[in-house]
């Protein structure tokens, strides 16, 4: 892993837009050169980062997920920068637009969108690909009009098909925030965008039995349901 001066990285931060901050500093600069900088801290004394660091789990995520054909950021240098105390990843973004900033300036998504959210989800299920970061603002839409990923280091790779309560884990986790669960699903599980995520997800998923397409369905159905009480 290679070592940031403070120089080096004052010299980076002077010229870098900052894209996210926290109590705790700098999180996300786009340098000048258009890359990407993560930054990392650890948050606890025991944590699993100890041993399994983000950046490496940022840079095996993403080979990853270039292997199994998803669209996901390139170029993963991961850096240490002793004067701040952090490590980081520094990356080429993957080109396009998020869905969540898509559905702030269009209002809604079409049907075309949804049911292609609902493939691409069910094709990272059956590759055994949990996400735990799935919400809107992850998923990028390419200018090839391609689904892809980003934020990656929170994934998890079975390398076989999801079980189901995994799946269905997964599919709370794009209901976890409310703008994003309108605009994708509507309120009920009745509503157009629900019905065509669920028919996108299940003609992708049709290596799942009939009774376990019901079972999952029963359970996506009563999530969205719980969200209205």
């Amino acid at each position: 892993m290679r070592s940031i001066t403070e120089k080096e990285y004052q010299h980076w931060r002077a010229k870098a837009k900052l894209l996210t901050a926290d109590g705790h500093g700098d999180k996300v600069l786009q340098l000048d050169s258009g890359k990407i900088l993560k930054l990392f801290r650890r948050k606890r004394i025991i944590s699993s980062a100890l041993y399994c660091p983000y950046t490496k789990r940022f840079a095996e995520n993403a080979a990853l997920l270039v292997n199994n054909g998803i669209h996901t950021i390139s170029d993963v240098e991961p850096l240490e920068i002793p004067s701040i105390d952090r490590t980081a990843v520094c990356y080429s973004p993957l080109p396009g637009e998020s869905l969540r900033d898509i559905q702030e300036s269009a209002g809604a998504f079409s049907t075309e969108l949804i049911s292609q959210f609902g493939q691409f989800v069910a094709r990272l299920h059956h590759k055994g690909i949990y996400f735990r970061s799935m919400h809107l603002g992850n998923v990028v839409l390419t200018p090839q009009d391609e689904l892809g990923l980003i934020d990656i280091a929170d994934l998890r790779y079975y390398g076989k098909p999801l079980s189901l309560m995994l799946r269905l884990r997964n599919f709370k986790h794009t209901c976890r925030y409310p703008q994003d669960r309108l605009a994708m699903y509507g309120e009920m599980p009745g509503e157009k965008g629900f019905q065509a995520y669920w028919q996108a997800y299940k003609s992708e998923a049709d290596e799942l039995a009939v009774y376990k397409q019901n079972w999952l369905l029963r359970g996506l159905q009563k999530k969205l349901k719980s969200y209205t009480n």
